[in-house]
């Protein structure tokens, strides 16, 4: 009986091996190829998270221990209404924030500027103009907005033209907020075309796009409520 127990124990690890095999082996197909980066446990019982690579990073799919189903979508916490997919996502998408050449970025700062986000926003995005609205919401903030006109690239002048104005805070609030198209011209040097480049290498694929002092990074708005939230989280 003993020796069966200890042979069980050895044989666990291949078995799981095996499984992970088998996995990698069925979605890595089925995903046209992609590489998978990684599988674990998932926070339902019976599932594991397999993890590739995207166009727009990291992604994730639920899979039985036989990769005999596979589940493209999200997990929520019944309890807390927690979308617990996203919040992994937005870990495995994190980005350093101190690696962010933050001297190519527009500075907004109201009050003392405590809590501090930076944007891959475009000033024609509807989401961008909508969350510009939630932003106004908040005091002791500070972001750093990297323009990224991708919407309406024939209109990237402006942008650059924002660059170029005295007040850059104002001038972006003008023409994102307001659709006030900035007077100063565009011909200084201005970083927009360096901002394209870095989206583009980050997998920036949405605007806005925001990227919090702790890395992680949410694709889309947040309501105040859960921004103001997620910017106190990420601060601690």
């Amino acid at each position: 009986m003993l020796r069966a127990v200890i042979a069980a124990f050895l044989l666990f690890p291949l078995l799981t091996l095996a499984d992970e095999a088998q996995i990698r082996r069925v979605l890595e197909a089925k995903l046209g190829g992609a590489k998978i980066e990684g599988i674990q446990p998932a926070p339902m019982p019976g599932l594991y998270e397999v993890r590739f690579r995207g166009p727009s990073g990291v992604q994730v799919v639920y899979t039985d221990a036989n990769a005999s189903y596979i589940v493209s979508g999200k997990i929520y916490e019944a309890r807390t209404d927690r979308d617990l997919t996203e919040e992994r996502l937005r870990k495995l998408n994190a980005i350093r924030f101190d690696s962010l050449p933050l001297e190519q970025a527009v500075k907004v700062q109201r009050g003392n500027g405590t809590r501090v986000l930076a944007m891959f926003s475009d000033p024609y995005c509807p989401a961008c103009k909508q969350f510009e609205q939630t932003l106004q919401q908040l005091d002791d903030i500070t972001i750093y907005v990297f323009m990224y006109p991708v919407i309406r690239p024939e209109l990237s002048e402006q942008s650059k033209a924002v660059w170029c104005s005295p007040d850059r805070s104002k001038a972006w609030l003008d023409l994102a907020l307001r659709g006030n198209r900035p007077s100063a011209n565009s011909a200084c040097e201005s970083p927009v075309d360096k901002n394209l480049a870095l989206g583009r290498g980050l997998g920036v694929n949405s605007t806005p796009t925001l990227i919090f002092v702790n890395g992680e990074r949410v694709a889309g708005g947040l309501a105040a409520a859960d921004l103001q939230q997620q910017l106190d989280s990420a601060k601690r």
